[in-house]
């Protein structure tokens, strides 16, 4: 049997009761006044009353599984939203807001916001640092935006050599391990040592290529790098080839299933293939658990439409 066949698939008092069982493992709390006591905690039923329907008796509101969440507010069934979920999360290189209008069959423009809740969902937003004594991790950027000799002649700029009007990803990668990236208008020995010392554990081995804002790392860290100038990858255990796999990934769903990202909401996507490479069958997460762990992450985010169209990187 698919597994989209399973019941919170298709049918919405079992898509509720699904996600009830994610969020409240333990019984009903209130979003509105934390209450967890069952006892002070009713749900209400009756042919006019929407499915899943609480009352919290000790602040006399009403609830259900949805407020509090990404999925607030939405008029979409809630079925429709745990297919996207699982469809987003067990595609590795993204599902396009155009291929879920057509599988979910709802309007490109709910597609679209729908895809940008879910990514706020993947989003994680408190990190602790990583690495840690002798742990090796892996530091570089890339560039995302199209080239030069892909655009209409007319549109092309022959200044725009290499990463130049491109958006610039800095991403660090723990081997074996998780990584997070973030949209930089830059990379230089200045905001690099920020960054590393805000997100590395003192003495975590970091490896680089042999690009100049990396020379000064050694400052702080363990520092080993590779001269990619001269055709060296790997230098006994000083190499790339973590991020750069994990790059691969990115780059392949920008152009391939993406196509165009903006800078404006590039951060969003950042978050969708962090989580899904930090969540990865390798480290022993199948398709399931991962669509269930973004549901756990949907809990006190809120993104309205006029959020994800004004957003910044």
């Amino acid at each position: 049997m698919s597994l989209l066949n399973r019941p919170y698939f298709l049918s919405e008092p079992a898509a509720i009761a699904y996600l009830e069982g994610v969020l409240w493992p333990e019984g009903p709390t209130c979003p509105h006044c934390g209450n967890a006591d069952s006892a002070k905690i009713g749900t209400l039923k009756g042919a006019s009353t929407r499915p899943g329907l609480k009352k919290c008796y000790a602040c006399r509101k009403q609830f259900t599984v949805k407020v509090g969440t990404v999925y607030e507010s939405s008029h979409i069934p809630l079925h429709k939203w745990l297919q996207a979920t699982f469809l987003m999360c067990a595609s590795k290189k993204g599902m396009s807001a155009h291929q879920l209008h057509r599988i979910l069959e709802v309007t490109y423009k709910t597609a679209w916001f729908m895809a940008h809740r879910i990514r706020e969902a993947m989003a994680e937003h408190k990190l602790p640092p990583m690495g840690g004594e002798g742990k090796p991790v892996e530091a570089d950027e890339t560039y995302v935006g199209g080239k030069e000799r892909n655009k209409h002649r007319s549109k092309r700029d022959p200044k725009n050599i290499g990463g130049v009007g491109k958006a610039m990803v800095f991403s660090l990668v723990e081997r074996g391990g998780r990584v997070r990236s973030r949209h930089m208008p830059s990379v230089n020995t200045s905001n690099l040592r920020q960054i590393l010392t805000a997100q590395l554990k003192s003495g975590t081995a970091v490896m680089t290529d042999d690009a100049g804002q990396y020379r000064h790392v050694g400052r702080d860290f363990s520092h080993q790098s590779v001269n990619h100038g001269i055709g060296e990858y790997v230098r006994g255990d000083a190499h790339t080839n973590t991020i750069e796999g994990y790059f691969s990934i990115l780059k392949r769903g920008v152009t391939g299933t993406y196509h165009h990202v903006s800078q404006q909401h590039l951060k969003r996507y950042l978050a969708e293939f962090d989580f899904r490479y930090n969540e990865r069958a390798g480290l022993g997460v199948n398709d399931s658990d991962r669509a269930d762990k973004a549901l756990a992450g949907i809990v006190g985010k809120r993104l309205t439409y006029r959020d994800s169209s004004t957003a910044v990187g």
